[in-house]
């Protein structure tokens, strides 16, 4: 069960109320998420109101741009060379659009030949040497990347060879050093809090179209190409922040009245009404079928489609695409089996910290959506090649919150032919016989870049509602928030103490659950579990959260609730607090120590836990078992959970609180289990193997159950055997057998180590009137 991450009470200012208006849920979601003005509000909840970045702001924009704007006057041969995925396509087919568009401005008899290159998934990802061979052959001398080329240096360096330029336009992570390109446009280059940072590649494509549009009196005309700009986006789970935002937001506005004729046959298709697109749409129902001709046929298509002007050919792609979609589906189930078993006969694979796995002739269409499906299953990066009949093994990796998996990758680079990507997903490609060798490199790499500080928060509760407020005015109100995704998360709300009235199974597969739940006044409500097929149901009374959606049925628009997760009923009785106190918010102190040296010690009580070493033996502090009332509390360790946090302040009851909330060394697995272990190890010479699990959890800085679930896991590795539990003791003995209970202890003992780096990500970031400290 995630951890529940309850909300913190927000103060919204009457400016900022009176701004948003409507339900007070949407002002203080938007206060939550760091919107706090009334500006910023206007400018997220409208892009009327939203002052996009400069084009010109992104590195060598303008010497793309140039270089552009002379090859199109001089009627040069010009290719584009994309990627294959829906990101990759509409990049591709929006710089294409645009520079026939601008060649036909230019006034010359010499018109530019604008042509263009996509590769297919088995090739890889990158630009393909053989292919670009071809284009160098019939002439071309200017040659534009898009979603691709950053790391590109054996291509670019051939092109250059043969008199052609390349301008790389790319949103994917920097090598070492940037390729010998006459232009590298690329977002990463930009700091790290800069609006355009996030842009995918289709959107540094619209970049550097909007520079050349403006420059040729056209840029009336940019609108056009943003319903390209809206699929990359959400295909490519971008996150949807700044420029990035505004550019997804008008782009559904655009696709909602598109007259480009490929899209318009695939919403045929899909039973889609144009007018009432979102980006839910957009991920699960037309990414897919686009991807689908990449993954399982020739990419091309997806690209014709999108240019096409011939509406019969359109539809005719458009059906097609239907059938791959559904052919996509079925063979991604058989090589997710495959892997599986491939596990289950393997156990061992399950002993590194990233899951690699192999299969011969794998489908190279699948491989991506395998490896996600077995990294959320396992709560680790994953790996999946297929090893093809030309010898090498080529495949897709995606990652888990808190693991960069292109850094991971860089680790071991020295066992792959190739490979590219972002945190969240690469490309790859090795030689067989280096599986194994880049198994153990991989897992060691893993090891050192994840970060658990940075995995995803738990389940984040944006309110408690009761049933009877449900509606779809409730709905309508909070859409306003939209479009969701990564940066911007769907509200979340929870209804407390409610029991299940009605269970069904649902789907064809039965796959899904369709429940009835009920409050203590007899209130019901349908609530949708997705893929719950497995999912033991709460027994008695509990607390449900979930998300609201409207949908429209037959025409008819019906309120939609989905299950998000559960927990056994809460509460609901607040903890009385002193009057407001004075918090002092120290979290961005350039030089700590020195801060903290200024206060006078004998009036404070530092709280820290986890042995940090920018405190333990040079200031007195304490963990939380040796906090005593003081008119100061410091707190220089984010506290590893809201209950932790909720003793201290009621220990303390200070009138003042200092704000560090430094992060542990023992937030990483290795060394709270190092850690762990020693103090083990201590205690069973010392103490006759009794162990104090409040003592082990204030000098490591975690929670009680993180500590249990630590010791759980040393015993089915064979290193300590638990004699016998008691409520906040344990007696332990050394030694004892494995078991093969051992990579389920860990992978329980790592989430739980998650969900504190989760809140304590949370309590290091957030607003302090948000954190349950000032009151």
């Amino acid at each position: 069960m995630a951890n529940w991450i309850d909300p913190q009470p927000v103060v919204v200012s009457d400016a900022m109320r009176e701004t948003v208006g409507g339900h007070p849920l949407v002002a203080e979601a938007l206060v939550r998420r760091g919107v706090t003005t009334p500006a910023a509000a206007r400018a997220f909840l409208d892009p009327n109101h939203y002052s996009p970045a400069s084009a010109v702001e992104l590195p060598d924009i303008d010497r793309a741009a140039d270089r552009v704007w002379r090859g199109l006057a001089a009627g040069e041969r010009i290719a584009v060379f994309g990627d294959f995925d829906v990101d990759g396509l509409t990049a591709t087919a929006l710089l294409v659009e645009a520079l026939r568009r601008l060649s036909s401005t230019m006034g010359t008899q010499d018109i530019a030949h604008i042509h263009y290159r996509v590769p297919q998934r088995n090739q890889g990802h990158g630009i393909n040497l053989l292919a670009l061979d071809e284009l160098l052959d019939q002439g071309t001398s200017l040659l534009i990347t898009c979603d691709t080329g950053v790391d590109a240096f054996a291509a670019i360096e051939r092109a250059a060879a043969r008199g052609c330029e390349v301008v790389v336009t790319d949103h994917h992570d920097l090598p070492d050093d940037l390729p010998p390109a006459l232009a590298v446009v690329n977002p990463k280059r930009l700091t790290a809090d800069h609006p355009l940072r996030e842009l995918p590649g289709v959107g540094v494509a619209y970049k550097l179209v909007e520079h050349l549009f403006q420059r040729s009196g056209v840029d009336s005309e940019l609108q056009a190409a943003l319903d390209l700009v809206a699929l990359g986006i959400v295909a490519d789970v971008a996150t949807q922040v700044a420029d990035v935002r505004y550019l997804l937001q008008r782009g559904l506005e655009t696709l909602r009245a598109t007259q480009r004729v490929g899209l318009r046959a695939l919403l045929d298709q899909a039973e889609l009404q144009p007018d009432g697109l979102t980006e839910g749409h957009i991920g699960y129902q037309i990414a897919p079928r686009l991807n689908a001709l990449g993954r399982m046929g020739d990419s091309g298509q997806g690209l014709e489609l999108l240019l096409t002007q011939d509406l019969a050919r359109a539809r005719i792609l458009a059906a097609e695409m239907d059938g791959l979609n559904y052919q996509r589906r079925l063979v991604t189930s058989q090589v997710t089996q495959a892997a599986l078993t491939q596990i289950e006969r393997d156990s061992s694979l399950l002993d590194y910290q990233a899951l690699v796995v192999a299969g011969h002739n794998w489908h190279p269409g699948v491989l991506g959506l395998v490896a996600g499906r077995l990294a959320e299953q396992f709560k680790r990066p994953a790996v999946v090649l297929s090893l093809t009949p030309e010898g090498v093994a080529r495949g897709s990796a995606r990652s888990v919150p808190g693991c960069d998996i292109h850094a991971a990758l860089m680790g071991a680079a020295n066992w792959l032919i190739r490979f590219g990507g972002h945190p969240r997903a690469a490309g790859l490609t090795l030689d067989p016989s280096n599986l194994e060798a880049f198994r153990k490199a991989l897992s060691r790499s893993v090891d050192v870049v994840w970060d658990p500080a940075a995995a995803s928060p738990g389940l984040q509760i944006d309110s408690y509602i009761t049933l009877d407020q449900l509606s779809l005015e409730l709905v309508s109100e909070l859409e306003r928030l939209a479009p969701f995704g990564l940066g911007n998360p769907r509200v979340q709300v929870a209804t407390y103490d409610l029991h299940i009235v009605e269970d069904a199974v649902i789907g064809r597969n039965g796959e899904h659950r369709r429940l009835v739940v009920a409050d203590e006044q007899g209130t019901q409500q349908t609530v949708l579990w997705w893929q719950s097929a497995g999912q033991v149901l709460p027994e008695g009374r509990f607390d449900l959260a979930y998300a609201l959606r409207a949908r429209d049925y037959r025409g008819e628009m019906q309120l939609q609730v989905e299950w998000l997760g559960a927990r056994p009923r809460q509460s609901t009785t607040s903890i009385s607090s002193v009057a407001t106190r004075a918090v002092v918010d120290w979290r961005e102190e350039v030089d700590p120590r020195k801060t903290l040296a200024r206060l006078p010690e004998t009036e404070s009580v530092i709280w820290a836990e986890g042995e940090d070493p920018y405190v333990t033996g040079e200031v007195r502090s304490t963990d939380r078992l040796g906090l005593t009332p003081s008119p100061v509390l410091v707190i220089w360790t984010a506290p590893p959970g809201p209950d932790e946090l909720t003793w201290a302040m009621q220990a303390v009851n200070p009138d003042r609180v200092y704000l560090f909330a430094f992060e542990p060394a023992t937030a990483r697995l290795r060394i709270f289990i190092e850690r762990l272990t020693g103090m083990v190890k201590h205690d069973l010479r010392t103490r006759g193997g009794r162990v104090d699990t409040r003592r082990l959890a204030a000098a490591l800085g975690h929670r009680e159950v993180t500590v249990r679930a630590g010791l759980d896991w040393l015993a089915t590795r064979g290193q300590l055997r638990i004699v016998e539990t008691g409520e906040d003791t344990l007696t332990l003995e050394a030694g004892g057998e494995p078991s093969s209970d051992s990579e389920k202890a860990q992978s329980h003992l790592r989430r739980l180590l998650e969900e504190t780096a989760a809140y304590r990500r949370h309590f290091r970031t957030a607003p302090t009137e948000t954190l349950g400290i000032s009151a």
